[in-house]
């Protein structure tokens, strides 16, 4: 099985991040699975809409090739997963959202969920994601760390001081939304995630900190599977009506030729 896996990280500024997030992945895979992970340039760098949209239409043009390239299944590796239900539409493989998988995947664990995301600005982002999955009665509580993709450079490079004081940030985001109720703690973020990844049992307090990057993979893996199994895919009604060959086509022109002359 060959899993492609987005990331909206830029591969060269953040290559420690994208080094360790490729040696995770391809060690927590079942055997046989081999997981590419891929970045985006420029990143999503400037936190806000318009950004995001960028970086899900460069992500979903290379979903249309790692399918023609023989993947089979792709993974949107970026929680507020933009341009899920477009790259859905257009893929016959199995198209995975971290933030989607590890949200429902977190629901089995607890009442009511709190998430630690890496910025204020996206909190509002996830309390719509929230919404538009129909679980937003569950989602009680989000915060942001007030930090950017490349303060976790030194952690994932090998710095334990650098690493630890992260945790601890971490921690100190997640405490007050346990106190306030929250029965699982969801880093809304691969970076983060991926953080906590190597903590076996992480908790804060009571609370089991669920990571965004295995679930992401393993649930790749288990879509790949039934979809072989089974040939069960998504419902090709109006929810994810399948692109014609044409829509696809010139959805590659434009992303590979610009705005028509």
């Amino acid at each position: 099985m060959k899993i492609h896996w987005q990331s909206f990280i830029d591969e060269s500024a953040s290559r420690p991040y994208m080094e360790r997030l490729s040696a995770y992945l391809n060690a927590v895979a079942a055997p046989g699975t081999e997981v590419v992970v891929r970045g985006i340039s420029p990143p999503d760098r400037d936190f806000g809409r318009l950004s995001e949209m960028r970086c899900a239409v460069l992500a979903i043009d290379n979903a249309l090739q790692a399918e023609e390239d023989g993947f089979d299944a792709c993974v949107i590796g970026h929680f507020q997963d933009p341009g899920l239900y477009e790259m859905r539409s257009a893929l016959q493989i199995p198209v995975i959202g971290a933030g989607e998988a590890t949200l429902y995947a977190a629901l089995t664990l607890g009442r009511r969920l709190g998430l630690v995301t890496l910025d204020p600005v996206f909190e509002t982002w996830h309390y719509e994601q929230a919404e538009r999955m129909g679980i937003a009665d569950r989602v009680r509580h989000v915060t942001g760390m007030a930090c950017r993709p490349e303060d976790f450079s030194a952690a994932f490079a090998g710095d334990t001081a650098a690493k630890e004081q992260m945790l601890a940030d971490f921690s100190a985001c997640a405490r007050p939304l346990v106190e306030a109720g929250a029965d699982v703690i969801v880093p809304a973020g691969v970076l983060p995630g991926l953080l906590i990844g190597g903590e076996k049992g992480f908790r804060v307090g009571h609370a089991p900190v669920i990571n965004c990057a295995s679930v992401g993979l393993k649930a790749a893996e288990m879509w790949a599977s039934l979809r072989g199994i089974d040939g069960i895919g998504p419902s090709r009604g109006p929810s994810f009506a399948l692109a014609p060959d044409r829509a696809r086509a010139d959805f590659r022109a434009l992303v590979r030729d610009g705005r028509p002359r």
